[in-house]
């Protein structure tokens, strides 16, 4: 076991991890985050999304060890206080999440896309989370919901 310093959320945390512990499981197992799902552990459906330095990465394959230093954000630390963030906002509003276990990666992979991309087409925005699976809504109300958050975060 390692002892290591983590900033996730804007607190810092000292843990003990495996050195082959991934960043899902230690933000899970060890500091009871439990937002960031863990759903097919081998990178292919975007759970486990997290920001790490500002970058959506799947956290079921990111060591821990690599996010030593990193300022990492998890779905409980992508909004201020009470108020949701514009993509939250929408999903729910324009009924872009069911069951809810795809919501935080979609959020976390839409958040900086949109930062980055201020006036995203639908077929752009398709592309952007085209590595998020859902298995209850069909995608359509995600997309636009994450459409009217753009539009939002642009005015």
């Amino acid at each position: 076991m390692d002892k290591v310093e983590l900033n996730v959320n804007g607190f810092s945390h000292t843990v003990l991890v495996d050195s082959s512990e991934t960043i899902l499981d230690t933000l899970r197992n060890r500091l009871y985050l439990t937002g960031t799902k863990k759903c097919c552990d081998e990178g292919t459906c975007g759970s486990c999304t997290v920001h790490l330095d500002g970058k959506p990465v799947l956290g079921c394959l990111t060591p821990t060890m690599r996010c030593v230093g990193k300022k990492i954000v998890t779905i409980e630390g992508i909004s201020a206080g009470e108020d949701l963030h514009p993509v939250q906002k929408h999903l729910v509003k324009n009924l872009g999440l069911q069951c809810g276990f795809c919501t935080p990666g979609v959020v976390m992979t839409a958040v900086p896309y949109l930062e980055n991309n201020p006036d995203p087409s639908i077929d752009e925005i398709k592309n952007s989370l085209s590595g998020n699976l859902c298995r209850c809504t069909g995608y359509k109300k995600i997309n636009e919901a994450i459409q009217s958050a753009a539009e939002e975060m642009n005015s």
